[in-house]
């Protein structure tokens, strides 16, 4: 365990060459994030976000734990000698599946929040979960993360994504990134609405959900988790996963951390 932890640190320091200028986001979705993670597992997830600016995290446990999970994160990482600052959403209002919070965590020392994060309001009673944003600024230049979970793939995501395409008119001043676990891939024609309006994934092909069992270090199973930005105000730098399993021997422990991984985007405003 000793040795696949200090390679997957090594991978980790890799992120520090991604400089001052663009800015990095991940998203990960942390599956049941509240209580039932102990100091260890919070400690591992604080070392496998601390390079990025901006983390966007779904499943945050809406009863008692999980606002509390968020703020033992972001104490974990200020003790790593960054600033971090972080919001959490009230839960989400649908009905129709389990409700849950949302979070933002991010590095106070290079982005300043413009105004309260909010849930949406128009679509709350279409889209189950609803999304969270949070506008950031640095250097003059804001954008606003919409940070997604999206009903499972049997209830057919499909149906309250569609209502995605309305979004960039309600919200046209601002420079939205979307973000999150859309449980379907962005090469559904539910996303064409958007690809027509500039928008591009940030991702593609890439898998991002966790199997049950590792089979000769076959792991990931679903094109889930990712970006959709528009072009024409965002350059992407790079963009991938963080394949954090690799730390663990045992499979199952790193199903207690998350079934999904993080992923990343480098990117600057246009």
């Amino acid at each position: 365990m000793k040795l696949r932890l200090t390679l997957f640190l090594l991978l980790l320091l890799t992120f520090s060459s991604f400089g001052q200028n663009p800015f990095t986001i991940c998203s990960w979705n942390l599956k049941d994030l509240g209580k039932s993670k102990s100091d260890s597992e919070i400690e591992f997830i604080a070392n496998t976000i601390q390079k990025f600016d901006v983390v966007a995290i779904q499943e945050v446990v809406a009863g008692f734990g999980g606002s509390q999970a968020v703020a033992r994160l972001q104490s974990a990482l200020n003790r790593k000698g960054g600033e971090w600052d972080y919001a959490i959403s009230e839960p989400t209002s649908g009905t129709a599946y389990k409700t849950e919070r949302y979070a933002f965590i991010w590095k106070s020392s290079r982005l300043k929040k413009v105004g309260d994060a909010w849930l949406e309001k128009k679509y709350h009673l279409e889209i189950d979960r609803e999304p969270f944003y949070i506008t950031l600024e640095a250097g003059g230049k804001d954008f606003t993360v919409v940070n997604f979970h999206a009903i499972t793939k049997s209830m057919q995501p499909e149906r309250e994504i569609k209502y995605f395409k309305f979004l960039p008119a309600a919200y046209n001043k601002l420079n939205l990134i979307f973000a999150g676990d859309f449980n379907i891939p962005q090469s559904h024609t539910v996303f064409t609405p958007l690809r027509k309006m500039g928008y591009t994934p940030g991702l593609i092909g890439q898998k991002t959900s966790l199997k049950q069992t590792c089979p000769d270090n076959d792991c990931l199973s679903s094109e889930f988790d990712n970006f959709y930005f528009a072009k024409a105000r965002f350059k992407s730098h790079d963009s991938g996963i963080i394949p954090f399993y690799k730390a663990f021997a045992d499979h199952g422990e790193a199903r207690l951390i998350s079934d999904h991984v993080p992923i990343f985007l480098r990117f600057s405003l246009n």
